[in-house]
């Protein structure tokens, strides 16, 4: 079938195929469908981000993921619509629309993969391949009860990648099942033991030599009451070690910030102002605030990150560090932008650890809260994706203890 370059006009899908491209060759991933973020060049189609005035010419070559997960038999489904230039976390689009979160209808997605996420939720793909540069793989997958990891800053070549703060920018992914995951965790990142056999051959065998899991109530405490608790209870029952980080929040996310916002002005700024009106009012004022950090500015908040990513790799260091995965439940669509902003930056506390940190981190559903899903996340020393994986299956394998 040949594609459909309208998608499907529910803001889920720019290109829409059967299959878009197919598999260059049969694998490991032969039958799966992917929902391709539209930030990831893809041979022969144009590259949006979200944001119509910026469509182009088609693209000569595929993104340097895309190629290994066609080489890896997988399909790709189409091109999954995303937050413009990816610079937000809510799901929403002023262009395309805010697709529905199948999981909450009456609730936000969750983006800035909303697109890929939401695609993957309703069983129209298997896995969704986005991007995380400050939480937009954790939160939509946490948002929608799916499983996703940001990956190890830098571990996969972005090549082929729109770039939004590359300092940041990582290859994630989402799936409906752990074994997915780890499946493209294999492909991706390969590992000398296969992440996927273990999870299907002998789920007793996952973690030979696991890190420590350590749990930081401070932290916990920046998320709702429930939430926090939810994360406090499941680290109890895992017999998690309490850690005191001594993190300074404020000042990491404040710094991350900054650097993020004089990134994102620095590899779009230029196009921004050479096209006024092309974006909706929530990304407008956000680059509009990037536009005024200055060269110094960004260097002195690049030290305070630097000292904290030394802080957090160390403190990690054979350890892993269980933690909500966002500070709310998913807001409702209808939701003031000023509640969607708070419940972002206090969101964006708890996310910025990984990204400042270049670290990488897997968030999984647990049980509901009042019918919303809920995702816990795992945060791990560099280079130790699989095992991110396999300790997150093990957990969602142990039965936490229902809420009350």
């Amino acid at each position: 079938m040949e594609a459909d370059p309208r998608g499907s006009g529910d803001g889920v899908w720019r290109v829409l195929g059967a299959p878009l491209v197919a598999a260059t060759a049969p694998g490991p991933l032969s039958g799966h469908g992917v929902a391709v973020k539209d930030l990831y060049a893809v041979a022969g189609f144009a590259l949006g981000a979200g944001v119509p005035d910026y469509l182009g010419e088609p693209q000569p070559d595929h993104a340097a993921a895309v190629s290994q997960l066609l080489a890896a038999g997988a399909d790709l489904t189409g091109i999954a619509h995303t937050d413009e230039f990816a610079y937000s976390i809510t799901g929403s689009n002023g262009r395309y629309g805010m697709p529905v979160n199948p999981a909450a209808p009456e609730r936000i997605p969750g983006g800035s993969s909303s697109g890929s996420a939401v695609a993957v939720a309703r069983g129209e793909a298997t896995l969704g391949l986005g991007t995380d540069t400050a939480g937009s793989i954790r939160v939509p997958a946490a948002y929608q009860g799916l499983w996703g990891i940001r990956t190890t800053h830098g571990r996969i070549s972005t090549e082929g990648l729109l770039p939004l703060a590359p300092s940041f920018d990582t290859v994630g992914w989402m799936a409906r099942d752990p074994e997915t995951l780890a499946a493209v965790a294999d492909c991706l990142l390969p590992n000398p033991n296969p992440t996927s056999q273990h999870l299907v051959a002998d789920p007793a065998r996952l973690v030979a030599d696991p890190p420590q899991l350590v749990v930081d109530p401070a932290l916990c405490v920046v998320a709702d009451g429930d939430l926090a608790s939810r994360a406090l209870t499941a680290a109890n029952a895992l017999g998690a070690a309490e850690l005191d980080l001594d993190a300074d929040l404020d000042a990491w996310f404040t710094a991350f910030r900054t650097v993020q916002a004089h990134e994102a002005w620095t590899t779009h700024g230029p196009w921004i102002t050479a096209h006024p009106g092309a974006l909706e009012p929530e990304v407008a004022q956000r680059f509009a605030y990037a536009a005024t950090i200055s060269d110094p500015a960004a260097d002195r908040a690049r030290a305070v990150l630097t000292a904290a990513a030394a802080h957090l790799r160390t403190a990690l260091t054979g350890r892993t560090l269980l933690l909500p995965t966002t500070a709310t439940l998913p807001p409702p669509r209808t939701a003031p932008a000023i509640t969607l902003e708070a419940g972002r930056t206090r969101t964006l506390h708890l996310t910025c650890l990984a990204s400042l940190a270049g670290l990488p981190a897997v968030t999984f559903p647990t049980h509901p809260l009042d019918t919303l899903p809920v995702g816990l996340c795992l945060l791990g020393a560099p280079h130790t994706d699989h095992t991110l994986i396999r300790q997150a299956h093990l957990i969602a394998l142990s039965h936490l203890p229902q809420p009350r």
